[in-house]
């Protein structure tokens, strides 16, 4: 099978799957983050080599204070529990988005993951957290303007915050809606997309081995005949 070298999963319907069951939407979220680390392992195990995940947007970061805190909780817990089983099997982690709008607890357990898994080579697991991809082009767009020179598009895709590793050649996206709501907007310019009506927390192996399935069968020409 023709398998993609990147993945992009944009997580949606924790919530709705919370709703179904009669459940607080952070049990939801419980359920979330399981999966998402479980479709992680999945992801490495089947010879991908980058996968990122859009965790938190920063749209997300507008919803009741009680949701946001429930989530920095998970963060705080599952963390540092998943960071050595990273670094054994080679696997780096580099987190994305705006910093700056999350807890400094949440920021400092980031940047330990990210040094204590440096240099894995065997795969890189992306978060995406606090993160705009209106946002990463503009601090590209920004940052190209403080270098007073024009770049070209390969210059310019390795200032955003994905910089340095391919555009996903697959984006997925779990819980029924039909839109990449902001995210690698550059990056996925073509990217062959995935939708499902599974609810994230559902998305189990079997269900991504479908998306590469159904990628496999695809022909990518990128414009050309």
């Amino acid at each position: 099978m023709d398998l993609p070298r990147h993945i992009a999963v944009i997580m949606d319907g924790n919530g709705r799957w919370a709703k179904k069951r009669l459940l607080p939407r952070s049990a939801g979220h419980r359920a979330g983050m399981k999966r998402m680390i479980g479709l992680a392992e999945h992801v490495f195990e089947r010879g991908v080599r980058y996968c990122t995940l859009f965790a938190l947007s920063t749209e997300n970061l507008s919803r009741p204070r009680e949701e946001l805190e429930g989530l920095y909780a998970l963060f705080r817990e599952y963390f540092p529990r998943n960071m050595r089983t990273l670094k054994e099997k080679g696997i780096a982690l580099r987190v994305i988005g705006e910093r700056a709008l999350l807890p400094a607890d949440v920021v400092s357990l980031i940047a330990e993951g990210e040094a204590y898994t440096a240099g894995g080579g065997q795969g890189l697991l992306q978060l995406a957290i606090g993160y705009g991809g209106r946002q990463d082009i503009l601090d590209a767009v920004n940052a190209a303007v403080r270098g007073g020179k024009e770049v070209t598009e390969a210059e310019f895709s390795a200032l955003l915050s994905t910089g340095g590793i391919p555009d996903p050649d697959l984006l997925i996206r779990t819980g029924q809606e039909l839109r990449i709501s902001n995210f690698l907007l550059w990056q996925a310019a073509y990217s062959e997309l995935y939708f499902t009506d599974v609810l994230f927390p559902d998305f189990s192996d079997r269900e991504l081995d479908r998306a590469l399935e159904a990628y496999a069968r695809r022909e990518r020409r990128f414009g050309k005949v």
